[in-house]
């Protein structure tokens, strides 16, 4: 992102402190995030001369920061489908209590048939209880009936 560089180039009592954030972020594998980035904003506002513009175009900075808020949508957005995924698969899941299912057995990795009795939610996704069988990942579900 140029506006790492020209903010590190600033010159007045908080370029030491842009310096310092722009550093951590250069270190850093991940992009900088949002206070990082308003820290560096708002230091280069409070060292910029209207009257002398630090860089050819004076309103980089505006375009930088609609960037910056179409990353933070697009992250939004990536979270909110996450959540909606999750969701989605919990209620699938739900969905199959008292039917009877075709399935991968996770001991035996045999195939079975059975009525699917209850659902956990772990971390990793929800996982059934099939026949008193427990941990059955609702992916190995190859027919419902």
């Amino acid at each position: 992102m140029s506006f790492i560089a020209h903010s590190a180039t600033a010159s007045t009592a908080n370029s030491a402190t842009t310096a310092t954030t722009a550093t951590s972020a250069s270190q850093s594998s991940m992009p900088i995030n949002q206070t990082q980035f308003l820290q560096m904003l708002m230091a280069e506002l409070k060292n910029q001369n209207p009257m002398s513009p630090n860089s050819s175009d004076p309103m980089s900075f505006v375009t930088e920061l609609a960037q910056f808020t179409s990353v933070e949508q697009e992250t939004n957005t990536a979270e909110s489908t996450s959540t909606l995924a999750s969701g989605q698969s919990n209620a699938t899941a739900i969905a199959l209590i008292g039917h009877t299912v075709n399935y991968t057995d996770p001991t035996t990795k045999a195939s079975a048939t059975g009525v699917v009795q209850a659902v956990d939610f772990t971390s990793s996704g929800p996982t059934l209880t099939i026949n008193g069988t427990t941990g059955v990942s609702a992916s190995t579900v190859s027919e419902v009936s």
